[in-house]
């Protein structure tokens, strides 16, 4: 369930969640650079913050996610409803095909690849969700995707990425060593690397989340409560 939209009577209190550690996709030097290199910036992102909110809503409203993506439910919490003597909704993400909203930002990526680009090939690294949602949705568009992941993956999640069509590389025994391997296949390969969150079209993708929740709940919502990691949610 990736976040919670809450109705409450009272005003709600501003939230700065604390950035939990975890691995950093720009750890390697090359992470941006690469992610820069490879975004297609032809409409050039308005650097105006009010036009840059402009420029999401145009993509979130284009986006293609629904060819493999689902619109899920957002759904009433009971009891939890019931404890917090306000109304909690959960936007249910774990029903999407692979369980995780990544879904939505990898396949809008994909999608908006230019030809060249898609004949190369895609390569990212990953133990987690953005693995199976760039596998998935590689598969879907006939595009061939690498994914490197550690050797310390557990083995239901290395088999969850191939069982969906893309080629698993072990290497490294950390999220940086193989994001660096990653890296050096973009290099040796011509692989293009889709980052995991650090892109207007993977972020636009995600953000068909939030277009869904305000098309489900026709009231007010006091607040939408996300999880963050890289921040592409």
């Amino acid at each position: 369930m990736a976040e919670s939209g809450v109705r409450h009577d009272r005003h709600p209190s501003l939230y700065r969640p604390s950035r939990r550690s975890g691995p950093d996709y720009r750890s390697a030097a090359r992470v941006r650079q690469v992610s820069r290199h490879d975004v297609r910036r032809g409409d050039a992102m308005s650097q105006d913050p009010h036009a840059l909110l402009n420029d999401y809503a145009r993509k979130i409203l284009t986006s293609r996610v629904y060819d493999v993506a689902i619109e899920t439910p957002l759904q009433g919490a009971r009891q939890l409803s019931e404890r917090l003597g306000n109304q909690v909704l959960l936007k249910r993400e774990d029903l999407q095909p692979v369980f995780s909203f990544k879904i939505r930002g990898a396949y809008n990526k994909l999608a908006q690849l230019p030809a060249e680009q898609t004949a190369r090939g895609v390569v990212t690294a990953s133990a987690g969700n953005h693995a199976q949602g760039l596998a998935l949705a590689a598969r879907e568009l006939g595009i061939k995707a690498t994914i490197v992941m550690p050797r310390t993956t557990p083995e239901i999640k290395v088999e969850g990425v191939r069982s969906r069509g893309a080629t698993v590389v072990l290497h490294g025994d950390s999220f940086p060593e193989a994001l660096a391997y990653s890296l050096k296949l973009v290099d040796e390969q011509g692989f293009v690397y889709i980052h995991p969150y650090d892109d207007p079209d993977t972020i636009a993708g995600q953000g068909t989340v939030a277009m869904e929740i305000l098309r489900q709940q026709p009231g007010q919502l006091d607040a939408i409560f996300v999880p963050v990691g890289g921040g592409g949610l």
